[in-house]
């Protein structure tokens, strides 16, 4: 019958006298840690908005630990958020967020600096560190975040996202284009009025640049009329108005009149069905949609098919229209018709055809500029340049 042998006792282990390294070791222990508390000391804490020294360091630039964008978190579970401190400095306010996060056994609580932001009353990123003044960004019309403008911030979705009052200061200058024609007024006398208002409202925009207290005095005066991007940049009026004086001092009558109404009507359209359609089509650059230069080319189209072809024959002539390049004919370049043996009047059309095809045309050339970037100028200035030179080119080889 075998017999249970008994387990022999656990003999005693006497360990050597830790080793200097060993002692440092149990030093810095601090018991057991969970792999997210590990991921949490090890994180670095985020990058101040201002600039520092080490964005004077050449060499590969660190990626961020955070979005630095003012998105509102929520508390989730086991997590446990302090309220918030704010202390104010005699240069700014500044709001420091102090969260204690504790891990689902309770074994430590890792207590770290959120974020540290520097406001000035608005959401206005600063300046980049190697900013030296002015340059084609500052006149871009790249959007910016909501916030920058206080009444953009009540009327979200009246004046921010479908821009209503803007719109219709814009569609508005078209009308009173139109006005200025019938009344017989003639392009180069508007030019000296143009020049008058814009030097002034210029000057007016130089100055806010340079002083903050007028600067917020000016935005919430005309924020309604303005875009975010406006509040560190140019105001598009500036633009608009250089444009329009261009088009109507060295363009022909015809050609200078449609190129303002384009600018006026053409790039309303695109920005319009652009924000409320863009999103379903195509996007040919950045910020320009299939849908908004579909709705600028048949406003375009519809623009010119009412100019030369109601206006102009029902109400006019006018003064001046004697000058004008497109008398409703279009023909070949001489040229090119003894080339395909063409002879004068087989190279000429008139009438509809040729009101249609010059409507067509024009339609092409406000939508091209409408999605033209030259150099990041605001499009208040080429759309009526771009589109004048497309249209006195076209009619100067055909008409």
């Amino acid at each position: 019958m075998p017999t249970r042998s008994s387990i022999p006792a656990t003999p005693r282990i006497i360990s050597p006298s830790p080793t200097p390294s060993e002692r440092d070791a149990l030093d810095s222990y601090t018991g057991p840690m969970t792999r997210a508390a590990r991921r949490r000391l090890a994180t670095p804490l985020p990058v101040s908005e201002e600039g520092n020294e080490e964005d004077s360091v050449p060499g590969p630039r660190k990626a961020r630990t955070r979005s630095r964008s003012p998105v509102e978190t929520r508390p989730t579970a086991g997590r446990r958020t302090s309220k918030k401190r704010t202390t104010k400095t005699p240069d700014a306010k500044t709001t420091s967020t102090d969260s204690t996060t504790a891990a689902p056994n309770g074994d430590m609580a890792v207590s770290a600096k959120q974020e540290k932001e520097v406001s000035n009353g608005h959401l206005l990123p600063p300046r980049p560190a190697g900013y030296t003044g002015w340059g084609w960004t500052d006149i871009s019309r790249s959007p910016s975040p909501l916030g920058l403008i206080p009444i953009h911030r009540h009327w979200k979705a009246f004046i921010h996202k479908h821009e209503v009052p803007r719109k219709a200061l814009h569609v508005s200058i078209g009308f009173f284009v139109v006005w200025l024609y019938l009344s017989g007024t003639q392009t180069l006398s508007v030019c000296p009025y143009l020049m008058g208002a814009l030097i002034p409202i210029a000057a007016v925009d130089v100055l806010r640049h340079h002083n903050a207290s007028f600067n917020r005095l000016y935005v919430k005066v005309l924020g309604a009329l303005m875009r975010e991007s406006e509040f560190t940049g140019y105001n598009g009026v500036i633009f608009y108005l250089l444009g329009a004086w261009i088009v109507l001092g060295f363009f022909p009558k015809d050609v200078g009149v449609v190129g303002t109404l384009m600018l006026s009507w053409c790039d309303t359209a695109a920005s319009t069905f652009g924000r409320l359609y863009g999103r379903y089509t195509p996007r040919i650059r950045s910020g320009k949609s299939l849908a908004g230069s579909l709705a600028a080319f048949l406003v375009g189209v519809g623009t010119s098919a009412f100019f030369w072809g109601w206006l102009v024959p029902t109400k006019g002539p006018m003064p001046g229209d004697e000058l004008f390049m497109f008398t409703g004919t279009l023909r070949l370049p001489q040229l090119l018709s003894e080339a395909v043996g063409l002879t004068p009047a087989q190279a000429t059309i008139s009438g509809g055809l040729a009101l249609g095809i010059m409507s067509i045309w024009s339609g092409f050339v406000a939508a091209a500029s409408e999605v033209a970037n030259v150099c990041g100028l605001d499009d208040n200035l080429t759309i009526p340049v771009l589109s004048g030179l497309g249209i006195w080119g076209f009619l100067k080889i055909f008409g």
